[in-house]
């Protein structure tokens, strides 16, 4: 078992509780860092440990830290706490079983970046990470750890938890923001981009919550020292989050770069395929990246190397799809969430993921035609990069690879109106008059 950064101690009893997280070196990191650094020395620490934000966007820490405008206007930070990516519930772990970790990295953090209010957006349907947050916080205002002076200091900063009410485009970062300020959760027009212009008008540095979490370790621990786990261009490790048909679903942290097999197959891991059957496919980073097939299981678990085979690391949420999956079927599931989530601002969006759906409903009920295969596609190159944000993108991933790989699935669904998978031969389908005609009008 590789070294645990993130979710060492996870299974302490009681290690969501201020003592026994201080009793296994919690806010150890925190002191240093008010003690031996100075805000901008942080930033260079991160710089050199080479964490990337775990959101999905995988850009450099410690340069988004940099970016922030240097102007008298007052700065935020904004933990994103919405995990709403279908696949992911990493953040979710860390909020419930150790949320601490997460407070002391938004602490040291916010000294980083000289802010002194930040804001924690936790998911609405996320009720008991959101108590366990809320507790933390306020066991941490009780023993100085927040408010004014923290550790005989002379940072101080304050931390409002907020509770989104279930919105999945509320983790885009500028559609956060609006919902922070009491507005309808749109997203924002950039630039200007929120290091320069972001809540209330200030400069504002939005982390993903495993970013956060493991700055304590970076500082404790220096930035050589983290960067030693993972590759090259990917540093340190990732929490993955394993679902799908799969024996052994589960949260995992493993060192990036990692081959996928080991995730999916090692019995300390995955354990394989669920009843043994064979691997069809595997979603990668969470149901907006691209489906990727059998032959790239051995495909490094870092983001050079998942995007050179065709996808995204993201979120770390790897799907795990076995032959008793119709391929039709699941993108359906995953085009009506896009839909439902849609915000609508957009026209292309609000309109592409409904038709998308609608096409896609009448091809998994047996009443599609061979040409609902290519207006799918025709109807996801008008939506991808031509939608206000990446909502648009994510709706048209699983379609666009999907078709690419499994096109004789979708083109059997209007040809018999059935499913490949758990079906019969062709020959035996040639008789369904009442479907088959529907292929050739």
């Amino acid at each position: 078992m590789p070294e645990m950064i993130i979710t060492k101690d996870l299974d302490v009893p009681g290690i969501d509780t201020l003592d026994v997280y201080r009793e296994h070196g919690g806010y150890e990191a925190l002191a240093k860092a008010l003690r031996d650094y100075a805000p901008d020395a942080i930033i260079d620490l991160m710089k050199t440990s080479g964490l990337r934000g775990r959101g999905g966007a995988g850009f450099p820490t410690g340069m988004k830290w940099s970016f922030l405008a240097k102007n008298d206007m007052p700065r935020y930070l904004c933990c994103n706490a919405d995990e709403s990516e279908p696949g992911t519930c990493k953040d979710r772990v860390l909020m419930e079983q150790i949320p601490h970790r997460l407070i002391e990295g938004i602490i040291i953090t916010s000294y980083a970046c000289k802010v002194h209010t930040a804001f924690i957006y936790v998911r609405g349907e996320l009720a008991k990470a959101g108590r366990q947050v809320e507790r933390a916080v306020e066991e941490a205002y009780a023993a100085g750890l927040l408010g004014k002076n923290i550790l005989d200091s002379d940072f101080s900063l304050d931390v409002i938890v907020h509770r989104g009410a279930g919105a999945y485009i509320c983790g885009e970062e500028s559609a956060l923001m609006e919902s922070l300020e009491g507005r309808r959760g749109y997203p924002r027009l950039k630039p200007p981009f929120p290091a320069v212009v972001g809540l209330y008008g200030g400069p504002t540095v939005i982390n993903n919550c495993e970013t956060l979490a493991t700055v304590p370790a970076i500082v404790a621990g220096g930035g050589e020292w983290y960067a030693s786990f993972g590759t090259e261009k990917s540093k340190g490790t990732r929490i993955f989050s394993l679902s799908g048909q799969v024996k052994n679903p589960g949260t995992y942290e493993l060192p990036l770069g990692v081959p996928m097999r080991t995730l999916i197959y090692d019995p300390q891991y995955g354990g394989g395929i669920l009843d043994d059957r064979e691997l069809k496919a595997i979603i990668p980073g969470g149901s907006s990246t691209f489906i990727l097939t059998p032959d790239k299981i051995d495909t490094p678990m870092d983001y050079e190397s998942i995007a050179a085979a065709g996808s995204m690391l993201g979120s770390g949420g790897v799907i795990v799809i076995s032959d008793a999956t119709c391929i039709v079927g699941a993108i359906l599931r995953m085009t009506e969430f896009y839909r439902d989530e849609s915000c609508g601002k957009c026209t292309p969006c609000r309109e592409g993921t409904f038709w998308m759906t609608e096409i896609l409903e009448r091809l998994e009920h047996g009443h599609g035609y061979l040409k609902d295969v290519d207006l799918l596609l025709d109807i996801c190159d008008n939506l991808a990069g031509k939608s206000f944000c990446p909502l648009g993108d994510a709706a048209t991933s699983s379609i666009t690879s999907g078709i690419r790989f499994f096109r004789e699935e979708f083109e059997y669904h209007a040809k018999f109106g059935c499913c490949m998978v758990g079906s019969g031969s062709k020959q035996d389908h040639q008789h369904e008059t009442a479907v088959a005609p529907a292929a050739t009008r």
